[in-house]
């Protein structure tokens, strides 16, 4: 006899909706659906902060329809700058416009600004 035997961790896993293994399951992943690109709007400025300090804002990309923290990290990758994500918008310490919306139009966005 096994320690686990007859328990939920000596059986495979299986699909909590669909009670397939989860293997065979075909439903679609659990989580948020997420807006293509292509259908969202990105608003580029460039504000000013105390101390003459530069900021690239990216405003318009609804949080839960995008996957913010991996796109800041693209871009502050790419801009080679630090970054911190606000309420619903990203931030980009610097003036990186050019960069940002050449990034952003490569994966896919509309871009303002």
């Amino acid at each position: 006899m096994r320690l686990f035997e007859g328990t939920a961790w000596d059986r495979p896993p299986r699909c909590d909706r669909c009670d397939e293994l989860e293997e065979n399951c075909q439903c679609p992943p659990p989580g948020k659906t997420l807006t293509p690109p292509a259908k969202q709007t990105a608003r580029l400025a460039l504000e000013k902060r105390k101390r003459g300090k530069l900021v690239t804002t990216i405003r318009g990309l609804p949080p839960e329809e995008n996957e913010l923290p991996d796109l800041l990290t693209q871009l502050k990758d790419a801009c080679g700058a630090g970054g911190t994500l606000k309420d619903d918008w990203i931030e980009l310490q610097g003036d990186h416009r050019p960069r940002v919306r050449e990034l952003l139009a490569r994966i896919g966005y509309r871009i303002r600004g």
